[in-house]
This record gives C-alpha cells, structure tokens and sequence, in this order.
C-alpha cells in the first residue's frame, strides 16, 4: 500500500436496536419500565424486524455486521498535525425508533442503547475494549490516542433545548477498557460519533488497522 493510506480502525458491533423520541428536548427518553429485563446496544448497522424502526413495532435483532472508520491521509500532509476527518462504512442515518434521519451516513457513526428493567436501579455502562496500538502488515504503529470523535446529532443544539450527551465525545487511550457514558435504567439514549485522526506522528508506510469492541453493561 501506499504511503498515504493510514488508519482504517474496525468498529465492533454489539446487540441491535435503536431507539429515541424525537419530541423530549433530550438525548434519553423514557421507555416503559415492562418486563422482561432488556439491555440493547447498537453501533452502526443495525437489524430490525417487523416494522421499519422500533417505535412502530420493530422487534430488534442481532447482526454480525462490523462498521469502519478510516482516513487516508494525503502524502503531502502526513504529520503536519492537522487533524484528519475520518468516514465510516455506515449507511445508518435514521434513528431505528422512529426513523428520525438523526446522523449524516458516511460521516458520522450511529449509537443506540437502552436498559429495562421494572425491578432494579442503576445505569447501564458503555465501555471501549481499545488496542494500545493501529498495527499495519509489517508491525508497525500507531497509538490509539490519535483517533478522537465529538458527539452530537441532527438538531442536537443547546438552543433547542438538548441535555448534555449520554454518550460524549473523547479520545481513545492506548489499551484497556475505558468508559464512555452510561444508560439511565429504562431509557433510550443515542447519539452520532464524528471520528478523526489527529496526524501528528510520521508512521511508517503502510495501512493501519485496530479493532474496538464496545460492550454495554447492566448492574
């Protein structure tokens, strides 16, 4: 591969639904506290049946799909330290609870999760396994702590009333788990995750890759 071609991190997916109504001037919405106990988590493609999103009855599913996100960093700007947009193999633009087009496909990352449960307290906690390192095919590296994202979504605006993100913006540390937010018990929560590479190092040739798992716990 040539030079340029740097980062191109996988994104594990989790279970799959999504869900969020887009009238509470927030990021979480209430969901009913029924039985049985449910925790979902969705991160890209997800897979409902039944119905078109799950406010109209769609039940959710599991998929296999593992999203993307890459940059190919242009030769002349490799290391120069100005941060590069990174896009995603992500066709999700619409909210899976009521088709609401809430992020912008390609260049955003879709997040959906919720946790039910009528006998309990607590929140549900989102954490990234992360690598220490991008690796390309000659072992070469990269730290993960130069892939960042911001989070937000289509009329997400302080002035429209949204609360602050469940799910924030951040940046990745080199191995472990890390903690990205938690899911209040029985609510919905989504958000839209804009990722990008900071560029500040000179790697070797070649094309980088990590994997991140995401992993969505309840009490």
């Amino acid at each position: 591969m040539r030079y340029p071609q740097l980062p191109c991190f996988q994104i594990g997916t989790a279970l799959l639904l999504a869900a969020y109504a887009r009238a509470a001037p927030a990021y979480t919405v209430t969901i009913a506290a029924t039985a049985p106990k449910a925790v979902y988590l969705q991160i890209g493609v997800g897979s409902l049946t039944g119905a078109s999103n799950f406010g109209n009855g769609g039940v959710p599913g599991n998929t296999a799909t593992v999203n993307k996100a890459s940059v190919t960093v242009p030769a002349a700007a490799v290391g120069n330290s100005t941060a590069q947009a990174m896009t995603t193999d992500s066709g999700v633009s619409q909210s899976s609870y009521d088709g609401y087009t809430y992020c912008t496909a390609g260049t955003q990352l879709y997040i959906g999760a919720f946790y039910r449960n009528p006998a309990a307290t607590g929140a549900a906690v989102l954490t990234a396994t992360v690598p220490a390192t991008l690796t390309n095919a000659t072992g070469n590296t990269i730290p993960f702590s130069q892939i960042s994202w911001t989070s937000t979504g289509n009329g997400d605006t302080v002035a429209n009333g949204f609360l602050p993100e469940v799910f924030p913006g951040g940046t990745f540390v080199n191995g472990g788990i890390q903690n990205l937010g938690s899911v209040p018990l029985n609510r919905w929560a989504e958000s839209c995750w804009t990722f990008s590479y900071s560029n500040t190092l000179i790697p070797a040739v070649g094309t980088y890759t990590g994997r991140v798992l995401y992993t969505l716990t309840t009490p």
